[in-house]
């Protein structure tokens, strides 16, 4: 049997399960929708929300590890609600793997600069649409991050998840200004290509020119 100089190895769970136990690894009783919220409140800044359908799948999996368990409390003459809370084992479980596991350079994913990149093949002006459209995606994060964390700020527990938050303001804020340095760059890229292509009209003879020429 493993005891705290020997702890079992940890299982392979996936990241999704991990996050979902940090979850409820601040010490309330919370429904599979209160998981959610709570996603979406913090995790999708930095991580991403997992859908409804795979919150309810970790927390399964959670249970047959014995990391979590779950009350159903009746509500009058309506369906119980189901309640998940961390057990002993799923803190001691939750603290090794966020304390042990090996850090991994970030995956960085952005769709929107994998089509700037084919931007030859594209129009500056659509290109432009979508660069703009990005930065407003990327200034309504940087508020939303902001907002909750000064909800955090307010929660003596959430210190940490403060600090994240603050760090996904800023990310988001350096997500815009990056998007504005591209938006230059796109315009001197453009203003290039035009004035190339009036030389090329300019220096084009004509038929007559050669006649006239020859």
């Amino acid at each position: 049997m493993a005891d705290d100089e020997n702890p079992a190895p940890l299982p392979d769970l996936r990241t999704t399960s991990w996050a979902v136990l940090g979850l409820l690894s601040f010490g309330e009783e919370l429904s599979g929708y209160d998981l959610k919220k709570w996603a979406d409140w913090s995790l999708r800044f930095f991580y991403w929300a997992p859908s409804y359908s795979q919150i309810y799948t970790e927390l399964r999996r959670l249970e047959v590890h014995g990391y979590a368990t779950s009350r159903v409390v009746e509500r009058d003459e309506v369906r119980g609600k189901r309640l998940y809370s961390i057990t002993a084992e799923g803190e001691k479980a939750a603290a090794a793997w966020a304390g042990e596991s090996p850090v991994e350079p970030a995956v960085l994913k952005h769709g929107v600069m994998l089509r700037m990149w084919l931007g030859h093949l594209g129009d500056p002006a659509e290109l432009r649409a979508m660069l703009l459209e990005h930065r407003g995606h990327a200034e309504e994060l940087r508020a939303a991050a902001g907002a909750d964390a000064e909800g955090a700020s307010r929660e003596p527990g959430w210190a940490y998840p403060e600090m994240v938050l603050r760090w996904s303001e800023r990310y988001y804020e350096q997500e815009r200004d990056r998007i504005d340095g591209m938006l230059a760059d796109l315009d001197r890229v453009a203003a290039k290509r035009g004035s190339a292509r009036r030389r090329a009209r300019a220096a084009r003879r004509s038929p007559g020119d050669l006649r006239r020429r020859g």
